[in-house]
Parts: C-alpha cells; sequence; structure tokens
C-alpha cells in the first residue's frame, strides 16, 4: 500500500513540474447600449462553438514547426457572456423558457502570428453568426472582425493577445450596433 500511495504520489509532482504550455487571456468587452431597445421581452441566449480547432493563435517561428497557443478561458463562454450583458443593456430579460431565442455561433477566432527574430507579422480574424428566431421567423446574419499587425522582433503572447481580444471587442461591437439585427429585435421580440 504504501508502495502505491509513494508511486501515486511521485506521478502527481512529475506533473505537476511539466512544464505547462503557454496560454493566451481571452478577455471580450461587451458593448453596452445608452439606452434600451426593448422594455421587458426575453430571450433564451444560447451558443456554440463550431471551429474545427480550440486553439486561438498559431505561432510559426520558420523553423519547420508551428506551435499552437490555447485560450485561458472557455472561448464559447466568454463570448456568450459578452453578448448577453450586451442584450441586457438593450433592455432583455435573459431567460431559459422564451419562445424568442438568439443563438451565438464562434466560426473562428484565430490569430496567425509569423515571426522571426527581427520581426513579426499577425493577422488575426474572428468570425461569429448570430441567429435571431421568434415564432414569426427567424434572421440569420455573420460578423467577421480581421486585424493585420507588424512589429519589430518576435511577437509576446501579451501582442498576441491584444489582436485576439481587439478583433473579438471589433466584432461585439459591430454586433452591438447593427441597424438590422436591433430592428428585428425591436419589431419582433
Amino acid at each position: 500500500m504504501k508502495k502505491l500511495i509513494l508511486v501515486a504520489s511521485v506521478s502527481l509532482l512529475a506533473a505537476c513540474a511539466a512544464p505547462q504550455p503557454e496560454q493566451i487571456n481571452l478577455a471580450p468587452k461587451a458593448t453596452l447600449a445608452n439606452s434600451d431597445l426593448v422594455s421587458g421581452s426575453t430571450v433564451n441566449l444560447t451558443s456554440k462553438d463550431v471551429r474545427a480547432a480550440q486553439y486561438v493563435a498559431l505561432v510559426d517561428s520558420g523553423r519547420s514547426n508551428i506551435e499552437p497557443l490555447h485560450p485561458k478561458q472557455n472561448v464559447r463562454i466568454s463570448v456568450e457572456d459578452a453578448v448577453a450583458k450586451q442584450l441586457q443593456s438593450q433592455g432583455f430579460d435573459l431567460t431559459v423558457n422564451s419562445e424568442n431565442s438568439i443563438i451565438v455561433e464562434i466560426q473562428e477566432a484565430l490569430v496567425n502570428v509569423r515571426h522571426t527574430v527581427m520581426k513579426n507579422e499577425m493577422d488575426g480574424k474572428v468570425t461569429i453568426q448570430i441567429t435571431a428566431e421568434t415564432p414569426q421567423g427567424k434572421l440569420v446574419k455573420t460578423f467577421t472582425g480581421t486585424a493585420k499587425r507588424e512589429g519589430s522582433l518576435s511577437a509576446s503572447n501579451e501582442e498576441i493577445e491584444t489582436v485576439l481580444n481587439d478583433v473579438t471587442n471589433l466584432v461585439l461591437k459591430e454586433i452591438a450596433n447593427d441597424q438590422e439585427l436591433n430592428g428585428y429585435l425591436k419589431e419582433r421580440f
């Protein structure tokens, strides 16, 4: 029994000492409305992440190895929380038993990084599809944000985080301020 406990303890300590892969801090910020779009309308908000892979950055250092960087937070939950805050600021009450629903689908969230010792190039892209559905019909809109950034020296994780968060915030702002989507929500919800 003592040997089993010793082996388990050594294995646990070895796992803790192993280097952890680097991660990106994803912190999307909601774009809050100045006034209510609706008053007392209920909506059921759900989300899904349909990206092919769970990493948010691919770092190509030119040495024939590409390193994926994963987010510290769950991308789906982070984006859903930001959209929920946006909807609440517009006057919506979030509930699970509403006939009105909004589905947030994360289709892409990726920063491609190419860097050498002397310079770096980053291309970020975030694509989110919003489906607003009521008994009277449904509206599906896709929102895409892109960014390109160049810098000297190698790209740091903080710089990659900045590009990812800036592009995500740009898409969230576009969703919050889209006249067609807001008109549909105001008229049908």
